[in-house]
């Protein structure tokens, strides 16, 4: 019988825990650490214009990230696009829509 040391070797390598990367650092990072800067240097009435371009992933996606980012944050922005950019402001406490 066994005593109960006897365990099988690991399949994964191990690490101490205080080297895990600690938080998400996506792929969109740096564009929206990128326009979270510009928005915090906007003047009230003015928008940021990203050219659809340089993104390196979709309009959506890059999107969809900033959403997460700002709402992270506590800030409400807005968005919209055409053909070629990707537009991007401040909602003011003033302008924002009641939540129901």
């Amino acid at each position: 019988m066994s005593s109960g040391t006897d365990k099988a070797p690991a399949h994964f390598k191990t690490m101490a825990q205080v080297s895990v990367p600690q938080g998400r650092k996506g792929k969109h990072q740096q564009i929206v650490s990128t326009i979270v800067k510009d928005l915090d240097k906007l003047k009230e009435g003015s928008a940021i214009k990203v050219p659809l371009a340089e993104l390196a992933e979709s309009k959506e996606k890059v999107r969809s990230a900033l959403n997460r980012a700002t709402r992270k944050a506590g800030r409400t922005v807005a968005t919209a696009s055409d053909a070629r950019f990707l537009y991007v402001w401040n909602v003011s406490a003033s302008r924002e829509r009641p939540r129901s």
